[in-house]
């Protein structure tokens, strides 16, 4: 039984949580919730008054259930409000009529192989000659030539143009990349040529934001003047900055694959690291008791985080956890904490509260609940095994100092490791349904590469911040003498070394660690979300049981885990007689997908293997998604399952494909010689296909569905498709509406 009075901020923490959800899911149809919510504060002010006047519990319950329900309205609200695109100004109302809009930039400029991108906030349009004001988000890309300066925060853009709506996912599976950026109030997106846009002008959202991203840019070239080495320098800047522009896919599919990516991500690790520092330096000093050591203590840390929150360029992940450690010290400091989850669920209902949408956020989801999972869990695994009263008990009186002390220090270096693995084992425990559900993976070796990667890196942090205070330190000196300057930084130098040398141990271990245990990494695992919701439920049932020692929970558990396993043999049922064909979606690129049940056949009718990157963002989230277990990748027709037939007699560029009774005619050039009817299901224009409506006509008839594959280019598609569907076609462009899929009909139905 859960007693609220302790855990107050929880109860209405969870209220607000379910109002977010619940617009989250039925936004769409909820009229304005401002007056249903103006009308609950009214109605508890109400029973508050009458409660005061004559005391009765009946009417406090009543007042306690009318607060939880207008908590639960003000969540709705607040993610009513803060959706941008309910704004009678917002992009979606002027469509296609936008010649031109004026525009800040509004985000970190993230830099990729060929582009440049970027977020920019929209003041204004021009419509039909007229400028009008309106709000939205665009995300936007420009290429990286010659010339080009990447765009900075605060520069007022004037862009020629009309940004597109985001692009809903074009293979099955693929990220929603449209919905994580409508999360973000970001509905378009736009490529922009440098021709297309004008800097006019540098009026920051945000001056501190603007102060704290070029400080945290200025801190960057510290680095990269000390660490020599290229993937030292590019983990440094991420370890301690939480720059990740220079790490290469290689080193970031290393520290996922060993379940480590939270090291190169500056968030609460980092944050905890400084506050834990600062505590001990301050218990080391005489007199460290009463009220005035407290607030000086909470004073220091607030002021040393934010600093530092400031100095890493006030990055979304630094904020939330320099939030969450406020409370904790503001708690600690007035004796006001309860427990640590009531200071967490302050914390969380402050900053849902600033941006509802935080709900959505992967990093929100994952940092609260892994340490709601830590301070709830690790003191009781801890438990399990008590190793320094273990060690203390291997000490006699008759044995010599030496094997005594062997013995003390055995025990506490034992312990720090024991409770070491308690905290990486109780954050997994929360942490694992959704590392099943985004990242569809999970690394057993986690445990393994945390024992010694994150103290290594711990202390990389401690000393990669030591190297930027002596490099400021020696600038300030620098200023009054450049001689006494330039003999000092051999200091920051040997640090630096220091430094580059535990960047590169912790690198070599996490490698090390992958290439050992090979089959280590669970991959390719996929669970919908309410899959996900049912393995919560199983966790929670488990925990109550161990807690109050109660079968019934034990059953609860059993219970939704026969519910959990019974959906995946459903899904594994419904998918066995499932056969379909698939056009992809993949840039310059002729890829088709012959699906039958659990297994498939990938063909690249271009006869180019896919590279890694195009497996793993258009064709992997597919196969994850449908369980698949048996896919071969082929290049080209030969040697394949699939019968193909070029005909390179009569018609020139065409080949006949069959698969399960159905049959694809592949397009890439003209239909030359007879014309003698070929019935098919689908034909697939490829690279530019030099027909004419009246060819496809006589070769292959109006039944089949005409697809124009990625080769093809956009003028082409857009010529051929006006006049294949006037001609009475049904056509479909994978470019623009994403990948084309035939079911095909099992033979013998």
């Amino acid at each position: 039984m859960i007693h609220w009075a302790s855990y107050a901020f929880v109860r209405l923490t969870l209220a607000l949580v379910a109002g977010i959800l619940t617009f989250l899911y039925f936004g769409e149809v909820l009229p304005d919730l401002r007056w249903p919510l103006a009308g609950l504060v009214i109605l508890f002010f109400a029973v508050q008054a009458a409660v005061r006047r004559s005391p009765n519990p009946a009417s406090a319950d009543d007042a306690g259930l009318i607060a939880v329900l207008a908590v639960y309205m003000t969540g709705a609200a607040l993610t009513q409000q803060a959706t941008e695109s309910r704004d009678a100004a917002h992009l979606y109302r002027f469509g296609s009529r936008i010649e031109y809009y004026r525009a800040v930039v509004d985000d970190y400029t993230v830099v990729r192989p060929a582009t440049y991108a970027t977020t920019v906030r929209v003041s204004a349009v021009r419509v039909g000659g007229e400028w009008r004001p309106a709000v939205g988000g665009i995300r936007i890309s420009i290429p990286r030539d010659s010339g080009v300066v990447a765009p900075q925060y605060g520069d007022v853009w004037l862009v020629r143009g009309t940004p597109a709506p985001s692009k809903a996912p074009l293979n099955p599976g693929e990220f929603d990349y449209r919905r994580y950026l409508e999360y973000h109030q970001v509905y378009h997106q736009q490529f922009i040529h440098p021709d297309q846009y004008q800097t006019v002008a540098t009026e920051p959202p945000s001056y501190l934001k603007a102060a704290a991203m070029r400080a945290a840019r200025v801190l960057d070239g510290v680095f990269r003047q000390y660490v020599q080495a290229k993937r030292e320098y590019a983990l440094a800047s991420a370890l301690v900055l939480g720059i990740k522009d220079d790490i290469d896919q290689q080193t970031k599919q290393a520290y996922a694959n060993t379940g480590t990516t939270h090291i190169m991500a500056v968030s609460g690790l980092q944050v905890g690291l400084l506050f834990g520092a600062v505590t001990w330096l301050l218990g080391l000093l005489p007199g460290r008791r009463g009220p005035l050591f407290r607030f000086v203590t909470a004073a220091l840390g607030l002021a040393v985080i934010w600093s530092y929150a400031f100095l890493t360029g006030l990055s979304a992940s630094v904020l939330r956890a320099a939030v969450m450690f406020t409370f904790i010290i503001v708690a600690r400091a007035t004796q006001r904490q309860t427990n640590m989850f009531n200071t967490l669920a302050v914390a969380a209902f402050c900053l849902l509260c600033y941006d509802p949408y935080l709900l959505c956020d992967v990093g929100f989801q994952l940092s609260f609940l892994a340490v709601i999972s830590i301070v709830y869990l690790q003191p009781r695994i801890v438990a399990w095994f008590d190793v320094k009263d273990y060690f203390l008990q291997k000490q006699r009186p008759w044995q010599t100092k030496a094997v005594q002390k062997f013995w003390k220090w055995s025990g506490k270096f034992l312990d720090g490791v024991w409770q070491a693995t308690a905290l990486s084992l109780a954050a997994q425990v929360a942490t694992f349904p959704l590392g099943l559900f985004y990242f569809h993976q999970f690394p057993l070796s986690f445990l393994f590469s945390n024992l010694v990667a994150v103290p290594i890196s711990s202390g990389a942090v401690y000393v990669g911040l030591g190297l930027l205070v002596l490099k400021g330190f020696v600038a300030l000196v620098g200023l009054a003498s450049a001689s006494v300057a330039q003999v000092l930084d051999i200091l920051p130098q040997l640090v630096a070394r220091v430094f580059e040398w535990m960047i590169w141990l912790f690198n070599e271990y996490i490698f090390w660690i992958g290439r050992a245990m090979p089959g280590a990494l669970i991959s390719g695992i996929h669970v919908t979300a309410p899959q996900a919701w049912l393995i919560c439920g199983v966790i929670l049932a488990l925990l109550t049981f161990f807690r109050l020692k109660n079968l019934a929970w034990l059953g609860l558990a059993c219970a939704l885990l026969g519910v959990f396993a019974g959906s995946r043999v459903w899904a594994a049922h419904k998918l066995a007689p499932d056969e379909r064909l698939v056009i992809y979606s993949i840039p310059r690129r002729s890829v088709v997908g012959f699906w039958q049940g659990a297994a498939a056949h990938i063909v690249s009718a271009d006869s180019l293997p896919l590279n890694e990157t195009e497996r793993t963002y258009r064709i992997v989230p597919g196969i994850i998604q449908r369980d698949a277990r048996r896919v071969a990748y082929y290049a080209g027709w030969r040697g394949g399952p699939v019968p193909a037939t070029a005909d390179t007699a009569a018609r020139t560029n065409l080949v006949l494909a069959v698969w399960r009774g159905v049959r694809v005619a592949f397009v890439a050039g003209r239909l030359t010689g007879a014309r003698k009817a070929v019935p098919v299901d689908v034909v697939v224009l490829r690279r530019n296909a030099r027909v004419w409506p009246e060819d496809l006509d006589a070769t292959f008839g109006k039944a089949p569905a005409i697809v124009f594959d990625s080769s093809c280019k956009s003028w082409y598609v857009a010529s051929m498709q006006e006049k294949l569907q006037q001609a009475g076609w049904q056509t479909h462009d994978v470019t623009l509406q994403g990948a084309f899929v035939r079911p095909i009909q099992p033979l013998g139905k």
